[in-house]
């Protein structure tokens, strides 16, 4: 269990303190899981300098979704609502309330309230679906983060880094249950379809997290490296299935017809493939002081990203560059892993670590270094860069967003919330964290 911090209170079955009354905008009742209506949140800070629209929106979804939230984990063990109340930003890692943590932006909640409010049907009809994908997103966030290696996420410990590997795992299990057993129990006729919508969308989350990590291994350049249409199917899967999953059960659980609940589907994935596009950028560009994640931390990890692919695609000198720059990095346990080794890259005797050596007319890593130098991760932006990679991942951005555009102009939506819905799909595109 690495990096494990136990503070006081935190032993298996110990009841976290004042999580449950104290979660920020919600207090406790008088009987078991009760809770109040929210105080009026205050904006996300992942929206910054966002459209003010789209932030009041997504606070208003918020509350709406809150309590039921918070009912719903306090259903859990009290050592892994703990955990979960920690992961989602509710208190610290000693269960005291914390409300100055960040929650993240909580799309997926309101695209389930307004795919009904879309459809013409109340938003609350889709707090059980809320609820559902907002459990899924976080049980799926943490276990990522085990994965991944991630030890900040929003500027703060990671789950697996504050309570150990084994206690995330499990408070990632509970989550996943937890997502399935809310949307279960929703009243109305719709509540068995939306439960098997939920299982699917499961399924190819699950799949795109095996496709992501298994690009991680794939060569970059050569038969074995990843095409841009297969990282287009990783993004759709892993990111886009459930968006399209929160729009579609909002409209499903407002009784829309199936072919509006499939163009909201189709529409999410969309806009998936979009936000992961973006999220890549963030991944190689962002700041860590907004991201809360190191810089270039998808370079040194080596992930199949939309930017490093776009810019090995090219047909241009400075594509042909990078694709020799990162090929001579070798890959974890292989040739370039070691200084020295089999296929490591030419330079002199004396170079240092991470420091690009010239031969011939391009510049390559030092003998022995990888990806996980921080210089040599440095130099491989640059390089994605001048191939092109960033405004690649813009341009598919763009065109992803217009096709998710086009699925919602394909069904009759109420005016108002589709207009809310197309602010929101601007926002994620040009969102900062």
């Amino acid at each position: 269990m690495t990096g494990r911090v136990r503070a006081a209170g935190s032993v298996p079955g110990a009841v976290p303190g004042a999580v449950w009354g104290s979660v920020p905008g919600a207090v406790s009742g008088s009987g078991p899981g009760a809770v109040s209506a929210p105080a009026p949140p205050s904006a996300p800070s992942a929206v910054g300098g966002a459209d003010g629209g789209a932030a009041a929106l997504l606070v208003r979804c918020r509350a709406l979704v809150r309590p039921a939230l918070a009912r719903a984990v306090r259903r859990l063990h009290p050592w892994t609502g703990e955990m979960a109340a920690f992961s989602l930003g509710w208190a610290d890692v000693d269960g005291t309330p914390e409300p100055g943590a960040s929650e993240g932006k909580g799309v997926r909640q309101a695209l389930a309230v307004l795919g009904a409010e879309a459809v013409g049907a109340d938003g609350r009809v889709a707090v059980a679906g809320a609820v559902a994908v907002e459990l899924v997103h976080a049980f799926s966030l943490l276990h990522d983060d085990i994965m991944d290696g991630d030890a900040v996420r929003r500027q703060r410990a990671t789950v697996w880094k504050a309570y150990g590997t084994g206690p995330a795992v499990l408070a990632g299990d509970a989550l996943f249950a937890l997502a399935v057993q809310s949307l279960a129990e929703a009243p109305g006729r719709h509540t068995g379809p939306a439960v098997r919508r939920l299982g699917d969308t499961l399924n190819d989350l699950v799949r795109g997290q095996a496709e992501d990590l298994c690009f991680e291994g794939r060569p970059w350049t050569g038969p074995g490296a990843v095409p841009p249409d297969a990282y287009r199917a990783m993004a759709e899967h892993k990111t886009g299935s459930l968006l399209g999953c929160a729009a579609a059960l909002g409209a499903l659980l407002g009784g829309a017809p199936d072919t509006t609940v499939a163009a909201l589907d189709r529409a999410g994935r969309h806009l998936g493939v979009a936000f992961q596009a973006v999220d890549d950028l963030l991944g190689v560009w962002g700041d860590p002081a907004v991201t809360g994640k190191p810089v270039h931390s998808d370079l040194r990890r080596r992930k199949k990203t939309y930017p490093v692919l776009a810019a090995l695609a090219a047909d241009t000198p400075a594509a042909r560059e990078l694709a020799a720059f990162l090929d001579a990095t070798g890959t974890p346990g292989g040739p370039g892993a070691a200084p020295g080794g089999p296929g490591a890259a030419p330079g002199g005797p004396g170079a240092l670590p991470g420091t690009p050596a010239v031969t011939g007319s391009a510049a390559l890593p030092a003998p022995g270094a990888t990806l996980d130098d921080p210089a040599t991760a440095a130099h491989a932006a640059s390089l994605v860069e001048r191939a092109g990679g960033r405004d690649a991942t813009l341009r598919e951005a763009v065109d992803q967003l217009g096709a998710a555009r086009a699925c919602l102009r394909g069904v009759p939506l109420a005016p108002g919330p589709s207009g809310e819905l197309d602010a929101l799909l601007e926002f994620l595109l040009h969102r900062v964290v």
